[in-house]
């Protein structure tokens, strides 16, 4: 089941053009990824750093880029898993803005790691779950 969340384009997050620059874009699908935490598994992204010693950093990304997001828009994020692993997970992310354009989507593939030695290990089974039980 996918997480629905969403936030509005920031003055700070658009350049000259009163566009995103697409680091921002990316800036955004992580903050929007710290919140599905809470929603996927029942557990906040910083209780899985500070508690758990796991992040989930990327590894792989491909991302289409189709309409600008502008200053003032509201974003609409859908964020979904499509696959979990012993390690790694897929997750998808779609944002469309207020009038329900397609703006930005994209799959990354994240992986477990220990915080302290960054070495990947197996994504612990109260996690997991969550993750498994929001595949789409």
């Amino acid at each position: 089941m996918p997480v629905h969340l969403s936030r509005r384009v920031d003055f700070p997050m658009v350049d000259m053009a009163g566009v995103s620059y697409y680091p921002r874009i990316f800036d955004l699908a992580h903050r929007f990824f710290e919140e599905s935490w809470d929603e996927l598994c029942g557990i906040s992204y910083p209780e899985i750093i500070n508690e758990l010693n796991l992040g989930f950093p990327v590894v792989d990304v491909k991302s289409s880029f189709i309409k600008p997001l502008r200053y003032g828009d509201t974003i609409d994020a859908e964020i979904s898993i499509t696959e979990v692993g012993t390690k790694s997970c897929k997750w998808r992310y779609v944002f469309k803005n207020q009038q329900g354009d397609l703006l930005w989507q994209s799959e990354q593939v994240t992986v477990c790691v220990n915080m302290t030695t960054m070495e990947s290990q197996n994504i612990p089974e109260q996690l997991k779950k969550g993750l498994v039980d929001a595949i789409e």
